[in-house]
């Protein structure tokens, strides 16, 4: 896991840090060619979502996100987005990509990684498909599994850090 990764994971809700490490590190083994993940995006804040929203809307560029301030689940430090670092230099979101010619493509072997710890994959969703997006389904917690809903978290009560009490 590379310097960029690991600062990011340490920015992320404390009840999924180590899951995500956990998770890099699951990536990191299988991906046994040229690539390695990277996390791109952890927790935004609510201003960062502002000014990405107002993309394609307020300011020049094509839309980036539908999601406004409160509303992405990067807000709550319980989704990230990521590329793949070839040869510890290049990014790259080439999804179809095998790069350790196992035939499977590297991005996909992470998909399911992300899946099997319970993480939503933005390139399942509908409409407004985000390939690089990972986000957390639900949060077990003393009185049963939370929902990771923007509508759910905007409301909870937060910790003198600012994180959502789960």
């Amino acid at each position: 896991m590379d310097k960029v990764t690991s600062d990011r994971i340490q920015k992320l809700h404390p009840l999924v840090r180590n899951e995500v490490k956990q998770i890099i590190k699951e990536c990191d083994e299988a991906l046994t060619g040229r690539a390695k993940i990277r996390i791109t995006q952890g927790l935004r804040s609510f201003e960062e979502q502002e000014r990405l929203y107002a993309i394609g809307r307020l300011t020049s560029g094509k839309k980036v996100t539908n999601a406004k301030a409160g509303q992405s689940i990067h807000n709550y430090g319980l989704a990230v987005d990521i590329c793949l670092i070839i040869d510890r230099k290049t990014a790259s979101w080439d999804t179809a990509k095998d790069w350790d010619n196992d035939k499977v493509a590297d991005w996909y072997e992470c998909v399911k990684i992300f899946a099997r710890h319970g993480w939503d994959w933005g390139g399942n969703w509908k409409t407004f498909k985000d390939l690089p997006h990972f986000e957390k389904k639900e949060i077990p917690s003393e009185k049963g599994p939370i929902k990771t809903s923007w509508r759910t978290l905007l409301k909870m009560p937060r910790d003198k850090e600012g994180y959502v009490k789960l």
